[in-house]
């Protein structure tokens, strides 16, 4: 087994690996949504008020040492130093003489002139600066980030999982979406989902996810091969994660148990069950939908059991329970092991879900 990893590892392995790379070197691979920026007139307008305030405050430097320049200064004139000398034209009608004035002006002034012209210049170092902010940006969340959710492909198996979590109330924060696709980088992005652009099947791409510090994994890919070393890498650098993957053949369960999956979903069998009890008894299919949709109607949940009904049966219970997860184990509603709620077990129960409910999330 070892023997296998290893050559798994060498296979998918890259150069560098992306985890190790610095910040602003993955400006191109995370994307962290935020809210949206002011319009173009605002960010003009809020600099130009920046260079009047950084003028005016050598305007008021300037007039506070008028004594040190060629002539005796009136404010107007302090005023026509800061714009000249800020903007670099220089004109040299005015220097400063005394030695205190020329240190203000190295140490004071200069360095302001450096920003007024930041301010007022130019693209290139609002992108430069925009760059920089984006990589402190995703420093930040890769120190934070901890029992989060990872989402492998964005789908239509990975969107309806992502579907499933917020509907359940977990944060857009809290999840974060890895695939190959930009088109669904993007449309994940729009939703306030944090995105890795990359192959989930190598190491690199996951631990930027942040996997060995995430409560659960979601893998759900297009093809079953890519599902199955999607779940070995994932189980090989986070050990102690849920790992929930899917796949759409039946005879590759097997191999996604063996590579560590804790649950797999096989779609083409459920979607082809939908289909055949759809042609015999269609309201049992609107049922399901109902239950698995996270829109308004009836879903399924997991709570813990309460202390007034430990020792209960549970189907004298107020809920419609279905079943009893005990030491992480599942006992359906008929079994033995269901006959009596004991302390610490989790109920699995139809709840009504309400819209004002979902407004609330």
């Amino acid at each position: 087994m070892a023997k296998r990893s290893n050559t798994f590892r060498h296979r998918f392995e890259t150069e560098q690996e992306l985890n190790e790379m610095p910040d602003h070197a993955l400006l191109n691979i995370v994307s962290i949504p935020e809210s949206r920026t002011a319009s173009p007139w605002v960010l003009i307008a809020r600099r130009v008020v920046y260079a009047l305030i950084l003028m005016a405050a050598v305007a008021l430097l300037t007039y506070s040492d008028a004594d040190g320049y060629t002539e005796d200064l009136t404010f107007v004139d302090a005023v026509y130093y800061s714009a000249v000398s800020l903007s670099t034209t220089g004109y040299g009608d005015i220097t400063p003489v005394t030695q205190h004035a020329r240190l203000i002006n190295i140490i004071i002034i200069t360095p302001i002139r450096i920003a007024f012209l930041i301010l007022l210049v130019g693209t290139t170092l609002s992108v430069l600066t925009e760059e920089t902010r984006k990589a402190l940006q995703i420093q930040r969340w890769r120190k934070r980030m901890r029992n989060h959710t990872v989402v492998v492909g964005f789908g239509t198996k990975g969107r309806s999982a992502v579907a499933a979590l917020l509907a359940d109330g977990t944060p857009t924060s809290q999840i974060v979406v890895v695939d190959t696709d930009k088109e669904s980088l993007a449309q994940a992005s729009s939703q306030g989902l944090v995105t890795v652009h990359g192959s989930a099947t190598k190491a690199d791409v996951l631990k930027l996810a942040g996997v060995t510090r995430a409560r659960a994994v979601v893998v759900a890919p297009n093809m079953d091969d890519t599902a199955v070393l999607v779940t070995l890498s994932v189980r090989e650098i986070a050990p102690s994660a849920t790992i929930v993957a899917s796949v759409r053949e039946s005879e590759n369960l097997h191999l996604l148990k063996q590579s560590g999956a804790d649950s797999v979903v096989i779609s083409s069998e459920t979607a082809g069950r939908m289909l055949g009890l759809a042609t015999v008894t269609p309201s049992v299919v609107e049922m399901m939908e109902d239950l698995l949709s996270p829109d308004e109607g009836f879903s399924i949940a997991e709570r813990l059991v309460g202390e007034d009904e430990v020792g209960a049966n549970p189907r004298h219970l107020a809920d419609i329970v279905l079943g009893v997860v005990r030491s992480g184990e599942l006992y359906r509603i008929d079994s033995a092991e269901a006959e009596t709620v004991e302390p610490g077990d989790r109920l699995l129960f139809v709840r009504r879900v309400f819209r004002e409910d979902l407004q609330g999330k």
